[in-house]
């Protein structure tokens, strides 16, 4: 069966994945406010604090290479989505004014974790 036609399974390397990232971000300081935070928009997959700085990022999991490395799978639009997404989620859930705001993203290829901080 080929990797992008069982759900279940892509569902389970993309929950894994986000455990892993958000293992990552604890495991450097980071704490996590939200994981997989949703409105009618769309979903921020984690959503960080260090110190006063909040930290949006998109989680991208893969188990092989075959359909490309996981940083390719932001696209322009994704990128639009999630600022559009931390503004929402800053005017709902966060009162207090950050002193800084990144979006990072996390690659999870075969377990192994890469943040790209500042992505974009």
């Amino acid at each position: 069966m080929e990797e992008g036609s069982d759900t279940k399974g892509a569902q389970s390397v993309g929950r894994q994945g986000e455990d892993a990232a958000a293992r990552w971000y604890e495991n450097a300081g980071y704490e996590v406010l939200a994981r997989n935070w949703r409105c009618r928009q769309g979903e921020i997959d984690l959503v960080l604090r260090r110190g006063r700085d909040i930290i949006f990022c998109e989680v991208k999991s893969r188990s092989s290479e075959a359909f490309g490395h996981p940083l390719e799978a932001v696209t322009r639009e994704k990128r639009q989505r999630l600022r559009f997404l931390a503004g929402r989620w800053l005017e709902e859930e966060h009162r207090v004014r950050p002193s800084a705001i990144r979006f990072d993203v996390a690659s999870v290829l075969n377990g192994q974790v890469e943040v790209l901080e500042g992505a974009f």
